[in-house]
């Protein structure tokens, strides 16, 4: 058993030994497993394993086939939040499906690779074949958050192709689970909350689009609590952009929204997006445009 798997695993996620064993068995256990002094019982690996996004199958694979490979993944998925969407492809071109063998970053590389072709308006058939071997063969009991996120990129291809019936039952199926699970953690807490932001931003986009201000609206406050309470960054840009734009579109007071103007271009720099720096100019003279009005 590779035991320096787990603690890569580990330590590239930034979890320290106390967090990762909470609820699950004692931290001599932990530190025992890590020295490769002692074992712990299936069940509490299985646990541990589950809370690093591994099963107890990847500490029997080679480090590159484990390890390096889901911390490619991980990357990637964070340069699809920061909309390096040619980056994302460039990258996942590059990734053999037939290397992964754990059903964790199998449901990942179809998510990473159906989202980002419904992104770039990719033809529908191969977008959905992605989200279909998600909801129909590796989460087919749907209860991972990669049904949610196939749910979502199945929402965002069909509002790009002007299917607006579908893209709603899609969305909306989202809304409810961000509603019904805001405070359930699945999995490793950090691509937990960064996968909820994922729904939570693209849903309240899609309802601001159909000017349902109430909704949208209420995803970003949601979006804003995880991102200050956990302390994630990386789509906090996108969420004051929106919160900004819709704002603007309910003509609210200039002061709030000059003030989310500058908190956009403040995250924008910080998380290096210059997607949302491009699109903040444009905004920014439409509200100049409306104040002279």
């Amino acid at each position: 058993m590779e035991t320096q798997v787990f603690v890569q695993r580990r330590k590239a996620l930034k979890i320290s030994q106390v967090k990762l064993c909470q609820g699950i068995c004692t931290q001599a256990t932990l530190s025992k497993f890590e020295s490769n002094r002692r074992v712990p019982a299936l069940s509490i690996l299985s646990k541990l394993c589950v809370r690093l996004g591994m099963t107890v199958d990847d500490l029997y694979q080679g480090e590159s086939t484990a390890v390096e490979l889901q911390t490619k993944l991980d990357e990637i998925e964070r340069e699809l939040m920061v909309e390096n969407y040619q980056g994302v492809l460039k990258r996942l071109a590059k990734i053999d499906d037939k290397q992964i063998d754990a059903l964790n970053s199998k449901m990942q590389l179809c998510y990473l690779r159906g989202i980002v072709n419904a992104l770039i308006n990719r033809q529908p058939d191969d977008i959905l074949f992605d989200f279909a071997r998600i909801l129909n063969d590796l989460d087919e009991k749907h209860q991972t958050i990669f049904t949610q996120l196939a749910f979502l990129g199945s929402g965002i291809m069909y509002d790009r192709h002007q299917q607006e019936k579908q893209a709603s039952f899609y969305f909306d199926k989202v809304y409810q689970y961000i509603r019904l699970n805001q405070h359930t953690v699945l999995g490793d807490e950090n691509q937990y909350y960064l996968r909820v932001l994922t729904l939570i931003f693209f849903t309240a986009e899609f309802y601001a689009a159909q000017q349902n201000y109430r909704r949208s609206n209420w995803l970003i406050e949601a979006g804003l609590k995880i991102c200050c309470d956990e302390r994630v960054t990386y789509y906090l840009s996108r969420i004051k952009f929106l919160a900004a734009q819709n704002a603007i579109n309910l003509r609210h007071d200039a002061t709030e929204i000059q003030q989310l103007l500058d908190e956009t271009l403040a995250f924008a720099r910080i998380n290096r997006n210059e997607v949302v720096q491009v699109k903040l100019a444009a905004l920014k003279c439409q509200f100049k445009q409306q104040c002279s009005n």
